[in-house]
């Protein structure tokens, strides 16, 4: 059976620190938004010449932080309640016998440094750093399906969950607005997603939970169906 060898064309850079609270889709976390930076030769401005006709590009990249070989032929999608076993090929788990994900967001600026470019992307669901194999523009008319099926993921997630933020979130928030004003806001869609595992979900969870977000550790707590955020602090 052939074997085949890709390297990176460049990586991305986003604010997920880690694999927890990431999206389980682009979009879903409008403030989410990263860059694609190339690496050489794949940097020449000549490369993205032309792609600035479109408005969405797909990004296909390796889940470089699941360990080799760990796929199962069954995983139990998020959607489900964590229960519910489905066949790998019938779901989007990052544990892939190829740990190879594409992802469709939004190309908001291609953006140049003397010969070298590298593009400005909308709202993503890529770890900090992860490697890009290959990038192609989306094509509406042949891949927009009206009245496709989704099984189990038909709908897009509910993204409800009510977030405050105590007294001393708010003040590091205020001393942290000349560099990122509009915090409170993505931290807020983040958890509004609430990134838990499912099967905590289910039950009465007091556990104080802690995320990498940006150069800050956010940490939160469910308290009577509210998330509250208890604190930050720098990286």
């Amino acid at each position: 059976m052939s074997e085949f060898s890709f390297s990176p064309i460049g990586f991305i850079r986003s604010p997920w620190q880690e694999k927890f609270a990431i999206p389980r889709q682009p979009g879903l976390v409008e403030d989410g938004t990263g860059e694609l930076h190339f690496v050489a030769p794949y940097n020449n401005a000549d490369c993205v010449r032309g792609l600035e006709q479109f408005s969405h590009v797909w990004i296909i990249f390796v889940f470089h932080e699941i360990p080799a070989n760990s796929w199962r032929p069954l995983v139990r999608p998020p959607r489900l309640g964590g229960n519910t076993k489905l066949g790998v090929f019938a779901t989007r788990s990052t544990y892939r016998p190829n740990p190879v994900g594409m992802s469709l967001v939004r190309l908001n600026e291609i953006c140049y440094e003397g010969e070298t470019a590298y593009l400005s992307l909308g709202s993503l669901d890529l770890l900090n750093g992860t490697p890009v194999l290959d990038i192609k523009p989306y094509l509406p008319y042949a891949e927009s399906v009206p009245g496709a099926q989704a099984g189990f993921a038909q709908e897009e997630p509910a993204a409800d969950m009510p977030v405050i933020f105590s007294s001393a979130a708010q003040h590091f928030m205020t001393a942290q607005s000349a560099r990122y004003p509009d915090l409170a806001r993505f931290i807020t869609q983040v958890l509004a997603q609430d990134p838990r595992p499912a099967y905590k979900k289910q039950q009465t969870d007091d556990k104080i939970y802690a995320v990498h977000l940006l150069d800050f550790d956010v940490r939160w707590q469910i308290r009577n169906g509210v998330t509250e955020v208890i604190s930050l602090e720098n990286r």
